[in-house]
């Protein structure tokens, strides 16, 4: 007898050890934790769990369709008891989302595992869920279906022009020799592989500046030099459009501590734009002294920009849903590297538009120079 109940306490202390082992593994862990019994009432779950369902008080005892309830992608609501119920091997879906109070929603990664919960083959009957947010992840793999569609689909239309307009001049070369038209054909291609080299150009520095290796080469930058050299190499783009193309720098206006290629590229964002979404009037480039450094202006007459619209043009792959817009060759990524790159030299970009009225980007662009002596002695 007394042999016996030794072996019964030994027996409940390994499973209590155990029992506690499991506990500490579960609670370990960063996926959030679910395990209910075949009545889908919860048995055990761990502090993940109650991070991704946003509770603070325990789920043990509670039904799971209680304090689960997912929605679909059209937002309709999701039985997880029956989908539970349904998976008679490990299944997995990463299509569910869950809404918060504050209506905020985040996309759930959801495995479900039919499990003994006891120890042994004599346990009850249950089932294991593990939950992961991947709101992020989910984002991700979106941004990267669109910058494949976006991109093949930008590259479509160029290519297709240049090959065409280069069989064009083959053709003629051979059949008339006309000069000017083969010309025509040839300028025709150039400026399309000009675009190409440009969206090349913005990819290269968006892949740069998100994995962090651009750097800032701080030097001193002639304001007047740049504007004058900024005016010339739009002016052909401007004239073909019969545009004014003109400048206006504040008199005295000393040099800017910054980089050069940066706040030259961030410019040029802005004044292709200007050109391009302007089909009558005028282009201004303008500088002024500020505090501590230089607001540089690109003022346009042209097509503006929707309020709706202003919030978005700084994202990546946005292209406004306005016709006179989408005329236009552009992949969505010049204003957001313009925005990334105006972040690293510490700039701050000001938009001003109405449609039909044009657009006015300022961009203040402070002196690296006293902004690090300031950081300094802070």
């Amino acid at each position: 007898m007394v042999n016996r109940l030794l072996r019964h306490a030994r027996h409940f202390h390994r499973t209590s050890v155990e029992h506690e082992r499991l506990t500490s593994l579960i609670n370990s862990m960063a996926d959030g934790v679910i395990a209910v019994n075949s009545k889908m009432n919860i048995v055990t779950s761990n502090g993940a769990a109650l991070n991704i369902l946003d509770v603070n008080d325990t789920l043990i005892g509670k039904s799971l369709g209680d304090v689960l309830k997912p929605v679909d992608k059209n937002n309709q609501h999701v039985p997880i008891e029956h989908l539970v119920q349904q998976a008679k091997i490990p299944t997995t879906t990463r299509e569910l989302l869950l809404t918060y109070t504050d209506g905020s929603k985040i996309n759930l990664y959801l495995s479900i595992a039919p499990v003994h919960l006891g120890y042994g083959r004599k346990g009850s009957q249950g089932y294991v869920l593990l939950m992961r947010d991947i709101t992020h992840e989910k984002s991700l793999e979106e941004e990267r279906d669109e910058f494949i569609s976006v991109v093949s689909h930008e590259l479509r239309t160029p290519i297709a022009i240049t090959e065409g307009n280069i069989s064009n001049a083959q053709f003629i070369a051979q059949k008339t020799g006309d000069i000017n038209q083969i010309k025509t054909a040839l300028q025709q291609a150039h400026d399309q592989i000009m675009f190409l080299a440009g969206m090349v150009n913005d990819l290269a520095t968006l892949s740069r500046a998100e994995r962090g290796k651009l750097i800032v080469e701080v030097q001193p930058i002639d304001i007047n030099k740049l504007v004058e050299q900024l005016a010339k190499l739009y002016s052909d783009d401007a004239a073909k459009k019969g545009l004014a193309l003109k400048t206006a720098v504040a008199a005295g206006i000393s040099p800017l501590m910054s980089s050069d290629l940066y706040v030259r590229e961030v410019l040029q964002n802005f004044i292709t734009n200007a050109i391009k979404y302007t089909e009558e009037g005028s282009v201004t480039i303008s500088a002024e002294p500020a505090d501590h450094g230089v607001r540089f202006i690109v003022q346009d007459t042209g097509i503006g920009i929707s309020k709706q619209d202003q919030d978005r043009v700084f994202d990546k792959f946005f292209r406004s849903e306005d016709f006179r817009t989408r005329k236009a060759n552009g992949t969505g990524l010049g204003l957001y590297v313009t925005m990334k790159l105006s972040r690293l030299i510490h700039a701050e970009i000001d938009l001003r538009s109405e449609l039909n009225k044009g657009s006015t980007f300022s961009i203040f662009i402070p002196n690296l120079e006293e902004l690090s002596a300031k950081n300094r002695t802070q």
